[in-house]
């Protein structure tokens, strides 16, 4: 019988994550910070995160040169092999520091002790020829001009972000897509940033928003202010659509995990927030970690009789403007989507626009029928709305300190806010004010 202890720890993990990931349409950042990675040391969880990320953003390539070295389609193989090939590829192809040796055995030691004993020898055939194999001869090499094969993404989605964007554009954003996000922070205690220097972390300030910082080194989570909540781990474009609430009764309709609905609370700091999700299991969450007044609820059916200054609707979508973080949605995503989900979007959006004064709308999307689209179908049935020019909005958070004189022009487009990753220094996200004209009735 194979023995488990012949395997890594951090490749033990990082298989059954990928396992997961493959066999429950599990999510890489959840499981990544989840109790699998608990026994694990500081240097083996950073290897186990480095595979499961890389194995996700080079999946495409990594299956290529699988291919054909073996001969035969990715698709043929049982799941449990096809994750021991990838695993093993993309050490050889892109961790000079992994060993060839460590990195053929070990995933010939997984497919054995997941069941798969008479993969073994084919395993171990294709991993050892592409040890052979030069960096020089690699697919990234040969691939050039081609997005999709160069940056291992879905030709579609390349060819779509091409006609929407440009090609200098759809480059850009594959290209950052495929290495590690910034971890940014949202910090407004003076006494963090006294106590980071004491805590091994190193900052630097961030692009766009004033309290927003940038981790050059150290790990935030393990900070006495990560610890009481006074720092939280927030892309600054997430940040940057929380701050663009305001009002004196403000619901986050689509809250969780609930940095939005914090940031509007210490924006807004006399205003009534409230959070708001449909699974109830966050909402616990969330009340833990905001300690916002926050209900279970489908932001179809508002469980509420008032009307709200201002609604947040951060609303479900393909999530295509924050692949770096969750590679795995690009090999998951289908085209339907893009047709299903604008549906749930207007659905929401028609909801809450009966009690609602104000709306902030976005996405972490950057296709257009998850946006401008939307908004534009939403101004067609609601005619007691009216879309205010992003810009102002912007201009009155840099006046106010919030967010960095020189970044508003680069944030508007067409009177939305708009950013794109690659050629913004955070995710893709897109944004719009939407606000009531008439009293309703």
């Amino acid at each position: 019988m194979p023995s488990a202890a012949r395997i890594s720890p951090a490749r033990s993990v990082a298989y059954d994550v990928l396992l997961r990931i493959e066999t429950q349409d599990s999510y890489a950042t959840e499981l990544l910070h989840s109790n699998l990675l608990a026994s694990l040391s500081n240097a083996d969880r950073g290897l186990a995160t480095e595979l499961v990320m890389g194995v996700l953003r080079w999946q495409q390539k990594l299956d290529q040169v699988v291919e054909a070295a073996a001969g035969k389609s990715i698709g043929k193989f049982d799941v449990e092999v096809k994750l021991a090939l990838r695993l093993g590829a993309y050490q050889l192809l892109y961790l000079d520091r992994i060993p060839a040796r460590a990195a053929v055995n070990e995933s010939v030691e997984l497919v054995k002790l997941h069941g798969k004993r008479s993969a073994a020898p084919l395993i171990n055939a294709v991993l050892r020829k592409l040890s052979k194999q030069t960096r020089d001869s690699s697919p990234q090499k040969q691939a050039a001009g081609d997005f999709s094969r160069l940056y291992s993404h879905p030709a579609w989605l390349v060819e779509r972000w091409t006609k929407i964007y440009g090609a200098e554009a759809a480059s850009a954003i594959c290209e950052h897509n495929q290495k590690r996000p910034q971890t940014t922070v949202r910090a407004s205690s003076p006494t963090f940033l006294e106590e980071r220097s004491h805590e091994g972390i190193t900052l630097e300030p961030a692009a766009l928003v004033l309290n927003a910082w940038h981790v050059k080194s150290g790990d935030v989570t393990g900070t006495r202010a990560y610890r009481e909540r006074r720092l939280a781990i927030q892309d600054e474009a997430s940040q940057l659509v929380a701050l663009l609430a305001e009002g004196k009764t403000i619901l986050d309709c689509c809250a969780a995990p609930g940095g939005k609905s914090a940031i509007a609370a210490e924006q807004n700091p006399s205003a009534l927030v409230v959070s708001m999700d449909l699974h109830l299991h966050r909402v616990r969450l969330m009340r833990k970690l905001t300690g916002l007044r926050a209900v279970a609820a489908d932001a179809r059916q508002l469980p509420f009789n008032l009307q709200f200054d201002c609604v947040i609707a951060d609303l479900p979508c393909t999530g295509t403007g924050t692949l770096a973080r969750n590679p795995e949605i690009k090999w998951r995503l289908q085209a339907d989507a893009l047709q299903r989900l604008p549906q749930l979007q207007s659905e929401i959006l028609n909801s809450i626009a009966t009690q609602a004064k104000r709306i902030v709308y976005s996405t972490c999307s950057l296709e257009p029928e998850e946006g401008e689209e939307v908004i534009s179908r939403f101004l067609t049935e609601n005619p007691t709305f009216q879309l205010t020019p992003i810009e102002r909005r912007l201009q009155q958070l840099s006046d106010e300190g919030s967010i960095r004189a020189d970044a508003v022009g680069g944030l508007v487009k067409d009177n939305f806010l708009r950013t794109v990753p690659g050629i913004h220094p955070c995710d893709g996200f897109f944004a719009a004010i939407l606000e009531r004209t008439t009293n309703r009735g």
